[in-house]
């Protein structure tokens, strides 16, 4: 069953089973890179789930080979080509932003289902759900710098510091160099790493679980851990990084 049919989603497919609301990424042809498209699926799937009481878990998954190479490059080079003053780079930015707040404020514990590669913007995705399970198989990597980038998508630098530590983060940033799933799990950017055979399993034991929770008590419990999360973030720029994009892009530095 799909979430509403009068969402006309495009890029993303959803179904629900009782109170799980599985969200899959639906652009395999392209590695399910992130385009603007697919970023306004997201963001009505959000935004419905604002006016449902029944769904208390949100999977996060991809079809195909991968769960997400990042975003799409291409649209934002044509773009910056197309509009060198850079509204359209730092529109995509602030709805990547308003995606990845909106998947940590979610009222559903939201899980990411990762597989193949989780690359960039695909990472940011990943890393603002609440529990994180990924393949044996799964390989990562943080690629903006060697492209010409600063690392500014959805204000992912702000949340991998808080949830893996700013000496790490700086390291993975600067070599961009590729990892894989147990050296995500020691660094906590996953809670598990299991078989793929296994990950719906696992995805299971986490649900079955939380959908018994008081809502109430849930609720205010991911409020408050939001609130700690980001009491020390002072001199978060991550509402910049649309700026940032659009500024380097315009500027012709990216490759």
């Amino acid at each position: 069953m799909t979430l509403v049919d009068s969402l006309d989603l495009k890029t993303v497919r959803t179904s629900l089973e009782e109170a799980v609301l599985h969200v899959r990424l639906a652009r395999p042809e392209t590695g399910n890179a992130l385009d603007e498209q697919m970023l306004d699926d997201l963001l009505a799937v959000l935004s419905h789930l604002r006016t449902r009481t029944d769904v208390r878990v949100l999977v996060l998954s991809g079809e195909g080979d991968s769960f997400c190479l990042g975003g799409d490059r291409g649209e934002f080079l044509r773009l910056a080509a197309e509009d060198p003053g850079g509204p359209a780079v730092r529109r995509i930015g602030d709805k990547a932003r308003s995606v990845c707040e909106g998947l940590a404020a979610a009222d559903p514990v939201t899980i990411a289902r990762v597989h193949g590669r989780v690359v960039g913007a695909g990472l940011a995705l990943a890393v603002f759900c609440d529990l994180r399970v990924g393949d044996i198989e799964t390989r990562f990597r943080m690629p903006e710098l060697a492209l010409g980038l600063p690392t500014a998508w959805g204000g992912a630098m702000a949340r991998l510091i808080g949830e893996v530590g700013a000496a790490r983060i700086r390291e993975l940033v600067l070599t961009a160099d590729a990892f894989d799933a147990h050296t995500a799990h020691r660094l906590s950017i996953l809670h598990q790493v299991v078989p793929a055979d296994e990950l719906d399993a696992a995805v299971s034991r986490w649900v079955k679980p939380v959908v018994r929770r008081p809502v109430a008590a849930l609720h205010a419990s991911k409020t408050l851990m939001n609130a700690y999360s980001r009491s020390d973030r002072l001199g978060d720029l991550s509402m910049l990084d649309g700026h940032f994009l659009s500024a380097f892009l315009g500027a012709g530095i990216a490759r």
